[in-house]
């Protein structure tokens, strides 16, 4: 399991894979963002998936790698001809910056052989920008680079059946792989690193 949580590698991965494939405008002041900010030191979810420090970085390079794969099986040497390698890079590894600044380490009470201990663990609030979850990630992004209509909408919906809009009744989700399919095989990618690669502590 060990390799599943080595998030120094995973920030270098990231950081490799980010520099040689996006190279568009504002991808340098984006980048400078992300690393300023706790995207690296971030859980990916509170107790889903990756509920670590540096959990997030390391989610964002399983998702990176699921989507190639994915890609490469479904369309196999036409891929360069559907996507390109920045795009896959931009989706993949942008789709998730709606959950910077949003965890913290709280503290609960939990027995443990019969006594009482504090332990630590994530919690989730996301009060300084509730703008949704995928849509937020788009808004991030678009303030320092433009997006593709095929980026934005696969990084709007890569929660498939689990995103709010869907679980209000919204039929937007289906009409949206239907028309880009890159949207259909990027949340394919993303539920298969979060339950597949992934581990999650306690």
């Amino acid at each position: 399991m060990e390799e599943k949580i080595d998030v120094k590698s995973a920030k270098e991965k990231y950081l490799k894979i980010f520099k040689e494939n996006i190279k568009r405008e504002g991808a340098q002041e984006l980048l400078e963002f992300i690393e300023k900010s706790d995207f690296f030191t971030s859980p990916a979810s509170s107790k889903f998936h990756s509920n670590f420090e540096g959990g997030l970085c390391l989610h964002c390079v399983n998702v990176y790698e699921r989507f190639k794969n994915i890609l490469t099986s479904e369309y196999g040497e036409e891929l360069s001809h559907k996507i390109s390698n920045e795009s896959i890079a931009v989706i993949a590894l942008l789709h998730d910056l709606c959950k910077i600044e949003n965890y913290k380490v709280d503290y609960r009470n939990v027995k443990v052989n019969g006594e009482w201990t504090k332990q630590a663990y994530y919690a989730y609030n996301d009060s300084s920008l509730p703008y949704g979850h995928g849509e937020k990630s788009v808004y991030m992004i678009s303030g320092y680079m433009r997006l593709t209509r095929e980026e934005a909408m696969a990084i709007n919906w890569h929660m498939g059946g689990f995103d709010s809009r869907v679980l209000g009744g919204s039929y937007d989700l289906s009409r949206a792989f239907r028309q880009f399919p890159t949207t259909l095989l990027f949340s394919i990618a993303d539920l298969s690193a979060s339950y597949l690669d992934e581990i999650v502590i306690g």
